[in-house]
């Protein structure tokens, strides 16, 4: 019999199972002196899925996040990443994982290239039957956008091209599990869209599993299959951010104008009532727009009940109608 999160045998090595989850955290607590940052904490992730865990300052997510990664231990609960705790992975385990940290101290006197080629080379005996590592390092300076820099030493980089660096670092080692904490912090427009781009490439053509920490609410609505809201050391948000939209928000507004007049109107269902309102004999409608509750909405509603004191029976009646 399996134990928690434990993946079977034949997917242990290589968390080829696409049916285990490759994540899995529940009843996961975390308290610093009389302070609980983390109360119950439970969620799961399946390959190739991307995550972002939101949540107002100070609510856990880097805490969260260091649990998974290993760098710190848990008061109680249980974490399983890949099959393995955290707090007993040994370095097999973690040559299978990525972390892009919110900051680290970097070696100013190498230079792009030598330093990634000698990264990449603590991963190459933890290759595996169709994961070869690390994963080609010029290829990976052009996926960064760093190609210009390759030759640079470090200490000459920019803030945003550090940052780059930081995500090829942590993916060097062509990982099955990628942890990002605030990784676009200091991105310039172009590099964020960039950085989409190589997370989209990681989760669709390789499989791989990324959660990742964020403050920007439209680059969760872009990469997320899935997103977490953590507030008062609980998760009280779960599903897509059109999921949630609808959970919290059930009316769609339909805008449209008629005659030289402009109209507004509520409605739980979008796609009847624009047919219908096109259906009318002689209707001349212009302007027409459907306008759903955005992420922002959501999150700032959600957080706002728990901030004044939404009650957790109710979080749990949120949660159920999504299931």
């Amino acid at each position: 019999m399996l134990e928690f999160g434990q993946a079977p045998d034949d997917a242990g090595r290589d968390g080829r199972d696409g049916d285990a989850p490759v994540v899995a955290v529940r009843g996961l607590r975390m308290r610093y002196g009389s302070v609980d940052v983390l109360d119950g904490v439970d969620f799961v992730a399946r390959r190739g899925e991307v995550l972002v865990l939101l949540g107002p300052n100070g609510a856990g997510k880097t805490t969260t996040i260091e649990i998974m990664e290993g760098f710190r231990k848990r008061s109680a609960g249980e974490v399983s990443v890949l099959g393995v705790d955290p707090a007993a992975g040994d370095e097999r385990w973690r040559a299978r994982i990525g972390v892009v940290l919110q900051s680290w101290r970097d070696h100013g006197r190498w230079r792009v290239r030598d330093l990634l080629c000698h990264l990449g080379g603590y991963y190459a005996p933890y290759s595996a039957p169709g994961r070869e590592r690390p994963l080609d390092v010029d290829d990976l300076i052009e996926t960064v956008g760093l190609g210009d820099q390759a030759r640079q030493k470090i200490s000459s980089l920019s803030g945003g091209q550090r940052r780059r660096l930081d995500v090829a670092v942590g993916i060097v080692g062509r990982p099955e599990v990628l942890f990002l904490d605030e990784p676009t912090a200091g991105f310039d427009p172009q590099a964020r869209r960039d950085f989409h781009d190589v997370v989209h490439r990681l989760s669709d053509m390789d499989d791989t599993t990324i959660l990742l920490t964020t403050h920007d609410l439209d680059e969760a609505e872009k990469l997320a299959d899935r997103i977490l809201i953590l507030a008062g050391g609980r998760i009280v948000a779960d599903g897509s951010a059109d999921e949630l939209a609808r959970r919290v928000s059930g009316q769609a507004q339909v805008r449209w104008s008629q005659d030289g007049q402009h109209y507004v109107h509520a409605t739980g269902d979008a796609t009847r009532f624009v047919r219908d309102l096109l259906a009318q004999p002689g209707a001349d409608i212009g302007d027409l727009e459907v306008r759903r509750a955005s992420l922002e909405d959501t999150y700032m509603a959600l957080v706002q009940r728990h901030e004044t004191g939404w009650p957790l029976a109710a979080v749990a009646r949120f949660e159920e109608v999504g299931r």
